[in-house]
């Protein structure tokens, strides 16, 4: 059934059953053949069929909360397993937020000298997509914000708080100041983070919190094409500190800190609610922790 179960999952991920059978690499005969199964199995209807796909029936989404469960609980089974006769070992895959990005390269490789049978992949997505791949198991965790906007059901690990920082050129108007306040930006050639991206938001509030309104006047979803911009011209950019440092690193541009209230906007390791988590995913909340308490030495003041 475990293997229906995924065929179910990816259908409901892909709501297509020819991309659907090609991520699983098998036919669409054979994944339509083995929900019909799965239907006969659970005595229901799971899928809305015409010429195409459409959609999940009410008991479908029902079965799919079981699914995703269901499932779950048999890869971290395979994964404890693994771990017994092996030691932590297995594929970890990361959904990151792009300004924190600096960080998951920390947390990869201090893990990776710990336990260096896990491999990894990282990839740069939104929050809202990360918390939509730990739902559909697209990934095993994700970096993002913690406290800004609302996460579910997740195990989260503090890794560090955002202070932003403005890029600009040696010969800009702001370039000679220790400190810059968000009212001094009002009237910036900015260049932004896409407006879908949770930092973009975080920076638009407190721009309101000091009462202007700027205006961002070429956007990006890429931290290196806002950096590249600066370089350019007469741009500025806003970016937290640890990533404002490394993309500037060997660069003629300034990072001056922003004065801002308050603690700043937590940002962590967000997985999967479980008791207990794999071995490999407890063994990554720690690294987290470690990271956390390394933080401010490594990162130098973020």
């Amino acid at each position: 059934m475990i293997a229906k179960l995924e065929m179910f999952l990816a259908l409901a991920k892909e709501q297509h059953f020819g991309r659907a059978a090609a991520s699983l690499g098998v036919t669409q005969p054979t994944l339509s053949t083995g929900i019909r199964q799965l239907e006969d199995q659970l005595g229901v209807k799971l899928v809305q069929r015409g010429s195409r796909y459409g959609g999940l029936t009410p008991e479908g989404q029902r079965a799919l909360v079981w699914a995703r469960q269901i499932v779950g609980d048999v890869r971290m089974l395979r994964d404890e397993m693994r771990q017994t006769g092996k030691g932590l070992s297995g594929h970890l895959r990361l959904a990151v937020i792009p300004t924190a990005l600096t960080w998951a390269s920390r947390l990869a490789a201090g893990f990776n000298q710990r336990h260096p049978n896990v491999d990894f992949t990282i990839l740069s997505r939104t929050s809202a997509e990360i918390l939509t791949m730990l739902e559909n198991l697209d990934i095993d965790a994700g970096l993002s914000y913690l406290d800004n906007e609302p996460l579910g059901r997740v195990s989260t690990a503090l890794l560090y708080r955002e202070h932003y920082t403005l890029v600009c050129h040696p010969d800009h108007p702001l370039a000679g100041r220790d400190t810059v306040g968000w009212a001094d930006l009002a009237d910036l050639k900015l260049c932004m983070l896409t407006p879908d991206m949770q930092n973009r938001r975080i920076i638009n509030k407190n721009f309101m919190d000091a009462g202007v309104a700027p205006q961002a006047r070429m956007e990006s979803n890429s931290t290196v094409v806002l950096v590249s911009h600066v370089s350019h011209g007469d741009w500025a950019t806003i970016l937290p500190f640890d990533l404002a440092r490394f993309l500037t690193a060997g660069k003629p541009l300034r990072v001056i800190p922003i004065v801002q209230a308050g603690a700043g906007h937590a940002v962590g390791l967000v997985a999967p609610y479980r008791e207990p988590h794999t071995p490999v995913l407890r063994a990554l909340l720690a690294e987290a922790g470690q990271v956390a308490r390394d933080g401010p030495a490594a990162a130098a003041g973020d």
